[in-house]
């Protein structure tokens, strides 16, 4: 166990070895979905566009080489994306492999440990304990382990 100089216990020893793994959200936080013209219509209309021409809110090859490093040194990379609110079943499956692609395309070279893409509003801290970069507040607040806006990615990555 971890105790803090009070003696209080911080975290277990699988806490701190879990606080090696690194979550991503997807939207708002490392693609652009907001800023494609027409995301809301789109996505209302069942539309995977703004999915599929989100720019990437970071430099990804700043972002591949920080996370292929720190895979190096026992990370793992993780994303917990929500699909659609309100979407249809075969809607959902079209966002989910939409960002699946993203990523491939913008972050190849990464080795991801899971990329969990799973219904609007589930609550993310269902699916992991370590690190999260997540642009919205109550999935920050409500994390297992140490949660960060989408301002500084690059900033916090470089030095760990």
């Amino acid at each position: 166990m971890t105790f803090s100089e009070k003696g209080d216990i911080l975290y277990t020893e699988r806490e701190v070895r879990t606080m090696k793994n690194i979550y991503f959200d997807m939207d708002g936080t490392i693609a652009n979905l907001y800023g494609v013209n027409g995301w809301l219509d789109d996505i209302l209309n069942e539309n995977v566009r703004p999915y599929v021409e989100a720019k990437p809110l970071v430099n990804m090859n700043s972002l591949a080489r920080i996370l292929n490093r720190l895979v190096r040194n026992g990370y793992t990379v993780n994303v917990i994306s929500w699909t659609a609110k309100n979407g249809s079943n075969e809607y959902n499956e079209a966002v989910a492999e939409a960002k699946r692609k993203w990523l491939m395309k913008h972050l190849g070279s990464v080795k991801f440990e899971n990329v969990f893409v799973v219904p609007y509003g589930t609550p993310k801290q269902n699916y992991g304990f370590g690190i999260l970069f997540d642009d919205e507040k109550p999935n920050r607040d409500n994390w297992n382990g140490k949660a960060f806006d989408e301002k500084n990615i690059l900033g916090i990555l470089k030095k760990m």
